[in-house]
Formats: C-alpha cells, sequence, structure tokens
C-alpha cells in the first residue's frame, strides 16, 4: 500500500488520490507520499478522523501538515466517525480515466500492519471504483448519496448496512428451508448487535450451519437447544492481532464474500460511516474462504470455543493428530494461498 501511493505520487499520469485516514501512527510514509503528490501537482483529497480515540492529537497534527502542503483536507460528517478504509487513484490511460481503488480492513498504519492480520483489495473495477468516488463526494460535502452499485455502507440515518447483512441471512435461511445447504461464516472483532445476532439465532433455528469466530465481546450465545444448536462461535488470539472482517454466505452455488471496517456493533452500523465491499473475482474468494477463512476456523493451537454458559474451553487437537497454528500457517503459506501444495 505504501509502494501504491509512492508510485502514485511521482507518476505524471496519475491526476487525483483521495484517501481516508483513522489511525495513521506518529511516522507516516503515506502521509508524506500524499503531501510529494500535492507538491507534484496532483489533486490530493484526504479525509482525516479526529475522532479516533487515543490517536486525536496525532491526527491533528497530521491534518495540519496536510493542509500546509496544498492538499484538501476534510473531516468527515457531524456526528458520524468515519471508520471506513479506502483509497483511490485516478490515472490518465490511453485517453481514457482509470481509477484504482483500494480498500481494506484495517488502518493505513506502517506500525500496526507489521502485528495485525487484516485484507485489503486492489482493484480497477468500474462499479467499485465509482461507489468509492461517490462516497469521497457524500463525506466531502459534494453529494448526498444513500445508494451504492456494489459497496454496503453505513452512513448514519441513510446507511443499510445492518438491513443488507440480515437481508443476507434470511436468504440463507430460504436456501436452507428449499434445498438443505444454508451456510454463514463470518471473522470479525465483535459481535453485538441485538438485531443480527436474532437473525442468526433465527437461521439456526431453520437449521442453517453458522460458524462465528469473534476475537472479541460475542452478545451471541452458541449451542442452545432450539435456538442456537448449529452455531459455533471460537475466538483466536496469538501472536498477531487478528483484525480482518470476512462476512461469507454460501447462497448455493453463488457464494457471497464480503470484507470490510465493519463489525456488527451498534455503534458501527448507526454512528460510523463504514463499508463492506464485494471480492468479486472467482479465484479470490476461494483464496479467502478455504485458505483463510476455513483454517482460521480449524485452529487447533491458539483458539477457544464459547459455550452456552458465556466460558470459553481451549480447543485442542485430536489424539494423533499436531495442532494446526492458523497464523503461523499463514506465515508458511504466504505468496503461494490456494496452491495444491497449500491444501
Amino acid at each position: 500500500m505504501i509502494e501504491f501511493v509512492k508510485q502514485a505520487a511521482c507518476d505524471p499520469n496519475v491526476l487525483a488520490i483521495k484517501q481516508t485516514l483513522y489511525r495513521v501512527g506518529l511516522n507516516s510514509p503515506i502521509v508524506e507520499a500524499l503531501m510529494e503528490a500535492r507538491m507534484n501537482g496532483k489533486q490530493v483529497a484526504v479525509l482525516v478522523e479526529l475522532k479516533a480515540r487515543f490517536d486525536e492529537e496525532n491526527n491533528i497534527g497530521w491534518a495540519r501538515a496536510l493542509e500546509r502542503a496544498g492538499v484538501h483536507v476534510v473531516y468527515g460528517l457531524v456526528g458520524l466517525k468515519v471508520h471506513a478504509k479506502m483509497c483511490m487513484v485516478v490515472r490518465r490511460e490511453a485517453g481514457a480515466l482509470v481509477t484504482y481503488t483500494h480498500m481494506g480492513t484495517g488502518n493505513y498504519n506502517a506500525g500496526t500492519a507489521r502485528i495485525y492480520t487484516d485484507l485489503g483489495l486492489f482493484t480497477c473495477n468500474a462499479e467499485i471504483g465509482a461507489d468509492v468516488a461517490d462516497l469521497f463526494n457524500a463525506l466531502t460535502g459534494c453529494s448526498r448519496k444513500s445508494g451504492y452499485r456494489r459497496l454496503i455502507v453505513s452512513h448514519g440515518s441513510m446507511g443499510t448496512m445492518r438491513q443488507e447483512i440480515i437481508a443476507r441471512i434470511e436468504r440463507e435461511v430460504r436456501r436452507q428451508q428449499e434445498f438443505g445447504d444454508g451456510y454463514i461464516a463470518m471473522k470479525l472483532n465483535a459481535l453485538v448487535d441485538h438485531d443480527c445476532i436474532m437473525a442468526l439465532y433465527r437461521a439456526s433455528e431453520a437449521g442453517v450451519g453458522v460458524d462465528l469466530q469473534v476475537r472479541g465481546i460475542c452478545c451471541l450465545r452458541p449451542g442452545i437447544p432450539g435456538v442456537s444448536d448449529t452455531i459455533t462461535v471460537t475466538s483466536l488470539v496469538g501472536r498477531f492481532l487478528e483484525h480482518s472482517r470476512i462476512y461469507y454466505f454460501r447462497n448455493g452455488r453463488n457464494e457471497e464474500v464480503l470484507l470490510g471496517s465493519a463489525d456488527l456493533m451498534p455503534r458501527n452500523l448507526d454512528r460510523r460511516v463504514e463499508t463492506l465491499f464485494p471480492v468479486v473475482d472467482p479465484e479470490m474468494r476461494e483464496a479467502i474462504v478455504k485458505d483463510i477463512l476455513q483454517v482460521h476456523l480449524q485452529d487447533t493451537a491458539i483458539a477457544r470455543m464459547l459455550h452456552c454458559d458465556g466460558t470459553y474451553e481451549r480447543i485442542r487437537p485430536a489424539p494423533g493428530e499436531e495442532p494446526l497454528n492458523s497464523q503461523d500457517w499463514m506465515l508458511a503459506h504466504r505468496g503461494g494461498w490456494h496452491d495444491d501444495e497449500c491444501t
């Protein structure tokens, strides 16, 4: 990501860069690159979230430095914290304008990137690029956008993220009732939202398989007879802080994978600007499901299982089996996910 912004700052064919900054750290090569881009004559707009907890003073300092460099700095919408992670670069190619977009689950912070696990997507998908451009326009006051082509956006009173998640859960219920193959898997930091939890309970009552990996607080209780029999909840705490958010819905043969910045909490869904974005490439989608999500769900080294009484129990490998540490597996297979040798 750092190299992407650095290259864009120096590329004579790049016309504009727009980016959100939530937690950037004390020394930020990305902020330096954005200021260099402005000095090179590019249009640069940056949304700096001043209410990032514990980073308020640091972010104010970076915002002032960006303004002094001539960058167009904005601070989001009144009453909403901008937690979405987005960067877009507009480049002139063969007489046309192409938008390159990065969206992620983690902050543009070189320090935490070394100790957090996160996922990011680089794409030149035109619909995603147009959605990100529309969202930036809404955040900078140029428009009041509510509908998006590909993105799911939590945007205060105009947000539909909760409804979209629940609609996908209910779609799996219908699949289960008609075909018996409903399945949901989620990897997130916290599960607190009442409406989403109730939707997952209804899915379990219908027989939908639900695997959840929730690193932090989880208000859902799995394994309650007649309520959540088909739901498992694990928590994974290891060398790296698990920070990515993955939402998987089997949807028959039309699997859907969403990544993004949002946990299922009222503060994320009602009081923040958050984004979930689809993984549209089939090979990439398969790699995320089989080589990231499922590997983490099968961890028998650093994972713990949540029981219906609210207690956690360490997951142990079966007798005679070697423990699977999902974080070690990811390190050992980096750069080669979904190859035959990984399976």
